[in-house]
């Protein structure tokens, strides 16, 4: 299933904080890009991920966070995003922070 325009619009406007940022619809979600690279996606569920590495996923995991999984031919496959804590969507300044680490990953 497709991505509302409602949340699209909603992904546009949580990443506006973050200079440069465009997002692309892909996928039945959208993917979350700076400079051509993409350092985060919009799930067809409405969930909001970003990439991380081994120096970020440590604050994902602390705030309860996991990895986005998709099934490829039944196995499941982790391509380095994870889940945004909900508590930054009511935090623009915290969530550029976490957008530009994530930026930096991509």
């Amino acid at each position: 299933m497709a991505v509302s325009p409602e949340f699209v619009a909603h992904v546009e406007d949580l990443f506006s904080v973050v200079p440069d940022t465009n997002i692309r619809r892909m996928f039945g979600g959208v993917g979350i890009f700076r400079h051509g690279l993409m350092y985060g996606l919009g799930t067809s569920d409405g969930a909001v991920a970003l990439k991380a590495d081994e120096e970020t996923v440590p604050a994902f995991k602390a705030e309860g966070s996991r990895e986005w999984v998709y099934e490829m031919r039944g196995v499941p496959k982790g391509m380095g995003y994870w889940f945004v804590p909900e508590r930054l969507f009511d935090e623009p300044d915290e969530l550029k922070q976490w957008a530009l680490a994530a930026c930096e990953v991509a």
